[in-house]
């Protein structure tokens, strides 16, 4: 295949990123099946990633990651320079047959605005779609720039602008599944653990005061704001505050927090990661939003252990309720699906991550999508 992609990751943090980081991660992911297909891949991120690819180019020599925490007006210039840096490349070169851009509402905007002559663009939707309606509701990217969503779901809650310039949607992935159903079967704990970054939407505090009523164990893995340590959060002392999600673990999630039936353990990743989960009754995933993506999902699958979770957003479209995990609408419900986990079979957990949610399958579904992208649009028939 002679094809080369630039492949804009952002700013943020560097690919593969050191612990939590949602998009770098999916990026890392994609990345090497694309190029064992033959894609030629030039990666727009920082100094520091590490990940293979056939050309690195960056702005910044590190991640900005911590500069997320500062006010807007002394943060909202990072990605835009970033992105002129990706627009300058461009500029001056030829070989770039499709940008496929992951930067959150300006790298959209940015390509939409660079004219006819740049390279067809696939911007990746990893996020809550209203969040930004006054450019997702007036988008014109023309024939040249098109959009992905990562769930069904997703896309059906998007303006209709946007769903004017999608070309379909991508489940995540993850290398986990790689090998899912012939991975032994370890023995399961007792305890209950929920992933991801501790905030509002993903309902940790709901997962804790739950497991104070039910009594079973549970283990809240995932950053606090920027702390992702419990060391780190106690040495900010009152200043953590100031970040809204620590605010947030604070008020709400802490006072559940005994150490002993509840325990926050902070960021955890790599082998660490796979090892709690793995040995996992089920996965938690108390939702108050509509989760567009859940790559914590498809790894819980691949892991073997089953998903307990509100069904909303993907939720429906990744999990088979009563084979893979089980889901309600009723989030008082999540206690005593818990305690029915242990009855589902994890290795019908393995079999479907091994069939539906490998690398292999997320990259040959973007390269059609890439070709969707390339096609020319059909000539308009002009009036007699």
């Amino acid at each position: 295949m002679s094809l080369t992609v630039l492949m804009n990751s952002g700013p943020w943090l560097s690919v593969p990123p050191p612990g939590y980081g949602g998009i770098e991660n999916v990026v890392a992911t994609l990345v090497p099946e694309l190029r064992r297909l033959g894609v030629r891949v030039v990666l727009a991120s920082v100094g520091t990633s590490t990940l293979a690819v056939d050309e690195l180019v960056s702005v910044f020599p590190e991640g900005q990651f911590a500069a997320l925490q500062r006010p807007y007006n002394q943060v909202c210039g990072i990605a835009q320079a970033h992105l002129a840096g990706v627009v300058r490349r461009l500029h001056a070169r030829d070989d770039v047959d499709l940008v496929h851009d992951h930067v959150e509402a300006v790298g959209l905007a940015t390509l939409a605005a660079m004219g006819p002559d740049a390279p067809p663009a696939l911007h990746t939707l990893h996020w809550d779609l209203a969040k930004h309606p006054a450019l997702y509701g007036t988008l014109d990217g023309g024939d040249r720039v098109r959009v992905n969503g990562v769930s069904a779901s997703q896309l059906a809650r998007a303006p209709q602008a946007l769903r004017d310039h999608s070309v379909g949607h991508v489940h995540l992935a993850t290398p986990l599944a790689v090998g899912a159903d012939r991975r032994s079967r370890p023995e399961k704990g007792d305890y209950v653990v929920v992933l991801g970054r501790i905030n509002p939407g993903k309902g940790q505090d709901l997962g804790a005061r739950l497991a104070r009523q039910v009594g079973f164990p549970l283990v809240l893995a995932g950053p606090v704001g920027p702390y992702h340590r419990p060391e780190a959060l106690a040495a900010a002392g009152d200043d953590a505050r100031q970040n809204p999600d620590a605010r947030f673990f604070l008020d709400e999630v802490a006072p559940h927090v005994d150490g002993d039936l509840v325990r926050w353990v902070g960021t955890v990743a790599g082998q660490e990661r796979d090892d709690l989960v793995a040995g996992a009754r089920a996965t938690l995933f108390p939702l108050r939003w509509e989760e567009p993506g859940g790559t914590a999902v498809v790894e819980s699958l691949a892991l073997g252990t089953p998903v307990v979770a509100t069904a909303r957003g993907c939720l429906p479209e990744l999990i088979e309720h009563g084979r893979t995990g089980l889901l309600t609408t009723d989030e008082e419900e999540l206690g005593d699906l818990v305690m029915a986990a242990s009855l589902l079979d994890p290795d019908e957990c393995r079999r479907e991550a091994a069939l539906r949610f490998t690398p292999t399958v997320m990259a040959e579904k973007y390269l059609a999508l890439y070709e969707r992208v390339r096609r020319p649009a059909p000539a308009r028939l002009q009036p007699a």
